[in-house]
Formats: structure tokens, sequence, C-alpha cells
């Protein structure tokens, strides 16, 4: 007889602690912060128990919660229970009813008045200093495109350039082709056909491209080398030009091209030139207020409000304390926070600009016939977040506390220190796009539920908000500030973690897990003006 095997005595699984997070003390619900959530029945501390299983970064209701209550969450409301729900029961987006969007009249106007924080003194990074007084971060040739016409000939000469000149050139950093779908097929006179144009000159002066402008252009396109660039729209004149009429151009449908390779050739010739002088540049020691950084979250869950975010707007406060440029975005999902960011404005001047900003969002919208609640994903909601109104309160922290001094329309170049509120739309492409354009040169971004988000022009820092994630994308996410759910870290010593990772980065020390695998999403222009 074979011989039998006796299973080994079963051991009772490790009792399991419930971890929820309310984040004010006027909330009516709170978030499961365990691991794959929690199942009916389980008890929580205070003796409430689960009606019904809770995945992780969903809310329970804390108490019971009448038709038509408001449903309490970062003290305000998110919406309002449709029917009547129990405590203890899994309180979904199907169970809300969104609240109006506030309206845009009599809000607060720079009502805020913050103590003044000390200066943040003594911090440096390794940076690349222009002749426009602008730094960079990085050294990088970009070669901008007028059209979309362009790009397959440009993408080949760009493969090229890495592979027969950039060796020779250890000082520069890459080669970048400045891709888009504009130029022509528009309407380029209507009105907003200044956003997408001002974007993408705004882009090819960027502080990581060292005041180095060459542009391929096919020709026969809308957008005209000497529209996307006329008289004076570089800062700082480039005295070295090599090219007659100032402007570097290579056009394909020159006579002087026969051929493929001629065009390939043309666009070789002209980019050593400029890594010539790329290549003469060197690092040297600047302040941290040179930093200019684009905060943004996307793939957005529950615990973004509660970790990453806070953590980054920690980080933003200090920022702006040691003198450097800040800009929070992403107009959807701050748009339900209007009056805190009014009264946060330094003057009336600035509140109204963001009214301004937010108004022309809402047309726009209303041009498309979906309002703000069209922002949120089904990834959102997996996350925990019921809507949009959730959504933004917990966006808004990335800003942290500090005044808001200035304002961008989509497009513009950041000309100002302190925090800027920059106006972009919330898809994560072209908020980076106008981020870009504005001046950032270095990029720090959220996920909850994770994405391999990154741009070949500046380094982007990726902020898990769950240590599942950061544990799971180990080689994707470079900070977690999940360890703050988990009781490991609070939420000062990740953002001190991130101020310290950000100069290390800006100065080439450590490179970001997007760069380390040359991870880059395509530049997305916004062009609410017509395609013809």
């Amino acid at each position: 007889m074979p011989d039998t095997l006796l299973a080994p005595p079963a051991t009772a699984a490790p009792a399991v602690t419930p971890l929820t997070i309310r984040m004010h003390a006027d909330d009516n619900v709170a978030i499961v912060a365990n691991d794959g959530g929690l199942p009916a029945g389980t008890a929580l501390p205070g003796g409430l128990v689960l009606r019904e299983k809770v995945p992780q970064g969903h809310k329970v209701a804390l108490v019971d919660l009448a038709r038509g209550a408001p449903v309490l969450r970062y003290g305000v409301p998110i919406g309002h229970a449709l029917d009547a729900i129990a405590a203890g029961s899994w309180v979904h987006e199907r169970l809300l009813q969104m609240p109006e969007a506030r309206g845009l009249d009599n809000l607060p106007m720079a009502t805020a008045r913050p103590a003044a924080q000390p200066a943040l003194e003594g911090h440096t990074f390794e940076g690349y200093r222009n002749a426009d007084g602008s730094v960079g971060t990085r050294n990088i040739l970009a070669i901008t495109q007028t059209v979309q016409c362009v790009a397959g000939v440009t993408s080949f000469a760009v493969q090229r350039i890495k592979a027969e000149l950039l060796p020779r050139y250890p000082h520069v950093d890459d080669v970048v082709a400045l891709e888009h779908g504009y130029g022509c097929g528009v309407a380029i006179d209507a009105p907003d056909a200044v956003i997408p144009i001002r974007t993408l000159r705004h882009i090819s002066q960027n502080p990581n491209f060292g005041g180095e402008v060459m542009v391929v252009s096919l020709g026969c396109e809308k957008l005209q080398p000497e529209r996307l660039f006329p008289p004076d729209a570089i800062p700082i004149k480039d005295t070295r030009e090599t090219r007659a009429g100032g402007l570097d151009t290579v056009c394909l449908q020159d006579d002087a091209h026969v051929g493929f390779m001629s065009m390939v050739d043309s666009i070789l010739r002209q980019a050593e030139v400029h890594l010539q002088r790329l290549n003469a540049r060197r690092r040297e020691t600047v302040p941290a207020s040179e930093l200019v950084v684009g905060v943004q979250c996307g793939g957005s869950d529950a615990f973004s409000g509660v970790t990453a975010n806070p953590a980054v707007g920690f980080c933003t406060d200090l920022l702006v304390r040691a003198g450097a440029s800040v800009m929070f975005s992403e107009t959807t999902e701050v748009r339900d926070g209007i009056a805190q960011l009014t009264a946060r404005a330094t003057t009336p001047e600035v509140a109204q600009a963001m009214v301004r900003e937010m108004a022309w969002y809402d047309a726009y919208l209303q041009r498309g016939s979906v309002d703000r609640s069209a922002n949120t994903t089904p990834g959102n909601k997996k996350g925990g977040l019921s809507n949009i109104v959730e959504k933004a309160m917990g966006s808004i922290v990335k800003s942290g506390s500090a005044p808001i001094s200035n304002v961008l329309a989509p497009g513009e170049k950041l000309q100002a220190k302190g925090l800027t509120y920059a106006a972009t739309p919330a898809s994560d492409f072209i908020c980076g796009t106008l981020q870009l354009a504005a001046g950032m040169n270095l990029h720090v971004f959220t996920t909850g539920r994770g994405t391999p988000y990154g741009l070949a022009a500046v380094p982007v820092i990726k902020v898990a908000t769950r240590s599942d994630l950061a544990r799971r994308w180990h080689d994707l996410m470079d900070i977690n500030a999940g360890t703050i759910a988990d009781g490991q870290a609070s939420i000062e010593d990740v953002g001190w973690e991130l101020f310290r990772f950000m100069l290390d980065v800006a100065s080439g020390r450590k490179k970001t897990w997007a760069e380390q695998w040359k991870l880059h999403n395509a530049l997305v222009l916004f062009n609410p003006a017509p395609v013809t």
C-alpha cells in the first residue's frame, strides 16, 4: 500500500487589523486602507461592523445616512445619498448624486492670510545655465517640427543622429524630435489657434534645450517657420547663426533636396552645429530657486488625496520657501475647489484670473455638450473615487498651502517665481505638454492605479500612492508614498524625501525610472480651434 501522507494541522490565518482613513473630523465616511479590502462582518475599531465587502480605497458609511443626506469626505459634500445608506455599507458612485458645480460669482477673493513661512536656504543643484537666465536640468538637442508631415523624416534622422553623431558629444544627454499633430489642415487664423502655436513655440525654448532652436519644415504647411518663430520670438537672439535669415530651418521641399537621404543629410549637418555648442556646456551649482516644477496626477485613486498628493503638497511648500517655481494644473480636477483657490490668491487680480480660466473651460466643455463629470475614468472609480468632486478635493492638495501668486493661460510661458495655477486640461499628455511649454525643467507625477508615463524633454518623478503599487511596479515608481497609509512614514517624511530626490535628479546624479527605461509619451498640443 502506498504511504499515507498526513496533512499538516491547519493553522489559522493571521488576523488582519482593519485600517480605515478618515480625512476630516466632519466626515461621515472613511476609506478602507487594507490591501484587498475588508470582508463583510469585519468589526472596525469603535465597533462598527461592515455589512458587505468593501474594496481597498473605497468608502464605508460611518453613520446611517438618510436619503438626500450629504456624504462628507475632506469635510465637504462629495455627493448626496440617492437612498438611505446604513452604517457599515459600501458607499460607491451608484449611490450618490453629484453636487452642482460651484458658481464663479461671489467667491472669496484673496481673503486667506497665511502666516509667512521662513525662507528655505542652502539647497542647491547642478544645472545648465542658459543665456536667458533660465536653468536646465538636462542638456538636450530638440528638433522642432512645424507640421506632422515631416515626422517620419525627422524620426529617421534622429535615429541616425543618436547612432552616428551623439557618441562624439558625451556632454549632450539626448536628441529629441518635437513631434505633434498640428501645423496644417487646421483653422490657423481662428482666435483659439494661438494656443497650439504658442505652445509649440515655448516648448522649443524649454530650458532643457539650451537655447538651441532648430526647425524642420515641409514647406507648404499653414504653420510656416516664420509664423511659429516671428521676429523677437526667441528671447536671447543667437548671434552664432549658421544660416542666412536667422532661424535654422531645414525645409524638405527645398529644390536642393534630391531624394530622401539628401533631406536626412541636411538635418544631420545642421544638428551637428547645435551638438557642438551644447557639448561645450557644463553643469554649475545653482540655487534650488532655479527649479521650475510641474506637478500632476494620473491614474488617481482614493489614496491620491491621502498619501502622494499631500506629500507633493508639502514638497511644493518647501520649493516655494526655497524661491522656486511650482505649477499645478488640471482645470477640471480643481474646478470644484475654486473657492479654496481664489481665497489663496495673493491679490484680487490673481483670483480673478483663475475665475477667467475656469469660466473659459466651462464654456469649452459646454460646447462639447459635457461638463466636469466627464473627467473621471473607470480606473478612478475602481480605485474608490466616486466622482469628480471627490477627485478634485484630493487633487488640489498637490498645491500645498502657499499663496497662489500667478496664473497662466494654456501655452503661456512662466515668468514668475512662487506657486502658479497653470490652466490646462486634465489629460496627462496635454497637461504635461503645456507645463513643458511653460518652462518646466522637472516633473512630478503621482499615480494610484499606475502609469508608465514619461516625457523625453524633462525627468518625470513618479510617486506611488500605495505600497502595493510600489512593490509591484518597483522599477517604474520612484517614490513610495504608500508608507504614509501604512503608518511607516509621515507626510512630512515623504515630502522631504521627494525634495531631496528632486535635487539629485535635477543635478543628474540620479535618473528616474522613466529615464532609465526611456519611456516617453508623445507631445499632445491642445487645439480648441476648428480642424478644417
